[in-house]
């Protein structure tokens, strides 16, 4: 009997120590899409709505929120950025650990002044991101962002149809989430907060 107690001693120590008696970690419960590993969407190199070149280093220490739209869109893009400014007050103080991304596609007609007034109208903390022809293809190439001109009535009338989603990215700089057009404020700071705890 005292050979078997000690072979069992023995066998609990042995499990204890290959990590066996450890709680498992827990999972974060995210109610929108984790990505997290994601082979794309790693990095961009645009100009921010004050003419300062950016990359997605740039905001490091901050969870980014980055949409790609644009400023004469009727519907999908207005709404997302009141929902993101929405999203800002939820979050409360932790808003400052908060960064969003206004990326347009459609660079002919959004200059730097345009996204200067319409990006921080929303909230004076957002920013807005434009390139080249170029450079806006290159970004929605690695993000795997669509984006298509439909023609209007005129040459400058046309519409842009695009991907209208958001990109979560924690505070290295890692992709984490995909936020789906239309998803409430409260889901989405639920989320961010998740990551910053």
């Amino acid at each position: 009997m005292k050979k078997y107690l000690t072979l069992l001693l023995a066998a609990a120590l042995l499990a204890v120590l290959a990590g066996c008696g450890k709680p498992a970690a827990t999972k974060l419960e995210f109610k929108n899409t984790d990505v997290t590993g994601l082979g794309y969407a790693r990095e961009f190199a645009l100009t921010d709505h004050t003419g300062q070149p950016r990359t997605l280093a740039d905001y490091k220490g901050k969870l980014v929120l980055m949409f790609f739209g644009y400023t004469q869109c009727p519907d999908v893009c207005p709404t997302t950025m009141a929902d993101m400014a929405q999203v800002m007050q939820e979050m409360g103080p932790q808003a400052d650990q908060v960064q969003v991304l206004f990326v347009t596609v459609d660079p002919e007609r959004d200059t730097q002044q345009l996204l200067a007034q319409y990006v921080p109208a929303f909230d004076k903390r957002f920013v807005g991101l434009y390139g080249s022809l170029e450079a806006t293809a290159r970004v929605a190439k690695e993000f795997k962002v669509y984006y298509a001109k439909v023609e209007g009535e005129t040459d400058s009338s046309y519409t842009v149809d695009h991907t209208a989603g958001t990109y979560v990215f924690d505070r290295e700089g890692k992709i984490r989430l995909f936020v789906r057009h239309g998803e409430k404020p409260a889901a989405i700071a639920h989320d961010l907060k998740l990551l910053l705890s």
